[in-house]
C-alpha cells in the first residue's frame, strides 16, 4: 500500500478499497473494445450471469437495472451517475482510453452533451453496444427470490429443453 505522493505506508492501518467485480470488470473490457477497434468493427463482450433466479435481482442490479434499457443502437437509454468509489476507480481504468466513433456515440443523445467523456472520466455509467448480458434460469427449480415483471421484460427470453446428450435418459 502507497500514499498518494506514491510512497510507501510504513504505519499500520486497515485500508478499504474498491475492488470491481465481474459487471464492472465486463463493463471496463466492453469500453476498451470500443476503444480498439479495427475497421469500424468492435469486439464483443460477453457477461454471462448463471442462475439469475437464486438471488434477489432488485437488490443485486440496484440503479444498474435503469442501464437494461436499451435504444434501437444497443446503448443504454438512461446513463445513470456512478458513485465516487466507482467514479475513481473507472477515472483510473479509462485513463488514455480513446473511442475512436466518439462523436458517432455522442450522436446518439439528446442535449449536445459529451456522453462518452462523462463515461470516461466516471461520472455516469452506460452500457455500451458491445456489452451481452446472458443469464440462466433453472425454471424447475424452486426460484430463492420470484423475478418482478419489470425486470423480466428488459430480457430477451429463449427457452432450452433439457437435453439427454443423446443418452436416452428417462
Amino acid at each position: 500500500v502507497t500514499n498518494k505522493d506514491g510512497s510507501p505506508r510504513t504505519e499500520s492501518k486497515i485500508v478499504y478499497e474498491f475492488v470491481a467485480q465481474s459487471f464492472l470488470n465486463a463493463y471496463i473490457k466492453a469500453w476498451e473494445k470500443q476503444a480498439n477497434t479495427a475497421d469500424g468493427e468492435v469486439k464483443k463482450q460477453y457477461l454471462v450471469i448463471e442462475e439469475i433466479n437464486r438471488g434477489n435481482c432488485a437488490q443485486i442490479f440496484g440503479d444498474l437495472f435503469q442501464l437494461l434499457d436499451r435504444n434501437e443502437y444497443g446503448f443504454s437509454e438512461y446513463p445513470i451517475k456512478a458513485d465516487s468509489d466507482m467514479k475513481k476507480l473507472l477515472e483510473k481504468e479509462f485513463e488514455g482510453l480513446e473511442i475512436k466513433n466518439k462523436e458517432g456515440i455522442n450522436a446518439l443523445f439528446n442535449g449536445g452533451k459529451d456522453i462518452v467523456a462523462e463515461v470516461l472520466a466516471g461520472d455516469i455509467l452506460l452500457l455500451p453496444n458491445n456489452l451481452y448480458i446472458w443469464a440462466t434460469m433453472n425454471t424447475s427449480d424452486q426460484s430463492l427470490f420470484p423475478i418482478d415483471s419489470a425486470f423480466k421484460r428488459r430480457w430477451d427470453w429463449n427457452y432450452v429443453p433439457i437435453s439427454d446428450a443423446g443418452k436416452k435418459w428417462m
